[in-house]
C-alpha cells in the first residue's frame, strides 16, 4: 500500500512499517500544506493512505472524498519511542483498509 506519513509524526517511523511504500509528507514537500490541500495532494499523486496522530483531521475533511484510508495513532506523545507498540495494531488495520474508512490505532 502508498502510505504518507503526516508531518506530525517522526520520520524515522516510515522505516517501522514493513511491506508498504511509505513516504512523508516532508520529503514529498507538503509539510506545510493544510489539510485540505494535503488529502488532494495525496489523492493526485496515487497515495492510498495517510498515517497521523491528529484526530481532528477526520472531521475537518471530506474523507470518502479524497478516496483514501486514514490511520489516527493515538499514544502518549508523537516519539517513536511511543508509537512503536502501536506497530502491530496499524499493520493488522493496514490490512484491512478501504478507501473512505478511517481507523484508530490505540495503545494497550
Amino acid at each position: 500500500m502508498r502510505l504518507l506519513l503526516d508531518a506530525c509524526l517522526p520520520q524515522r517511523l516510515r522505516h517501522e512499517i514493513p511491506g508498504h511504500d511509505v513516504a512523508t509528507a516532508q520529503y514529498m514537500g507538503w509539510g506545510n500544506l493544510t489539510n485540505g490541500e494535503l488529502l488532494a495532494a495525496m489523492k493526485a499523486n496515487g497515495f492510498e493512505g495517510l498515517i497521523t496522530a491528529d484526530s481532528n483531521l477526520p472531521h475537518q475533511q471530506s474523507i470518502v472524498d479524497a478516496a483514501i484510508t486514514i490511520f489516527v495513532l493515538r499514544a502518549a506523545t508523537n516519539r517513536l519511542v511511543d508509537l512503536r507498540p502501536l506497530l502491530p495494531e496499524l499493520l493488522r488495520q493496514i490490512s484491512f483498509a478501504r478507501p473512505g474508512v478511517v481507523a484508530t490505532v490505540s495503545g494497550p
